[in-house]
């Protein structure tokens, strides 16, 4: 499947697999790695947050873990942080809700990645489209995104 976020891997040369399934409505991150067959902590979701002034947040967190906004805050020096609604959303990155990736993004945009999540031995994250996710190892994610590494994963 060819999609802006795998466009941009190929251009980076990130090796990654590619992984199709069948999206299901509000399945989120349960249903893809039961589909599979990979723990939930090992999947990856791509949130799209915003700063007090508008300015959006990617963070990446595990499928299993929520974000404690007040921490991510706290760590990238903003006031406030808030879940943007999904079509602010899909104005910032250019993906639809259920298909947002952190790959090949509208525009670029600041991304903190929580940092337990480059201690995997391989991730599954958002490939740019519903039922697609692309897994790769840390290394490659943080080669292709320089994310800022937080804590701020809450259970």
């Amino acid at each position: 499947m060819k999609t802006p976020a795998t466009a941009f891997l190929d251009g980076l040369g990130v090796r990654y697999e590619a992984h199709r399934f069948d999206y299901v409505e509000g399945g989120g991150t349960r249903h893809s790695s039961q589909t599979l067959g990979v723990d939930e902590h090992h999947v990856v979701k791509t949130l799209v947050f915003e700063d007090e002034g508008k300015q959006p947040v990617l963070v990446l967190m595990h499928g299993d873990r929520r974000v404690s906004t007040k921490a991510l805050a706290r760590q990238l020096g903003r006031k406030t942080v808030a879940a943007c609604a999904p079509e602010v959303a899909q104005r910032h990155t250019g993906y639809q809700v259920g298909g947002t990736s952190p790959f090949g993004t509208k525009k670029p945009l600041v991304v903190a990645c929580e940092r337990s999540i480059t201690t995997l031995d391989r991730l599954f994250i958002n490939g740019g489209g519903r039922g697609f996710l692309v897994s790769m190892t840390p290394d490659e994610l943080v080669r292709a995104l320089s994310p800022t590494l937080v804590d701020c994963a809450a259970e």
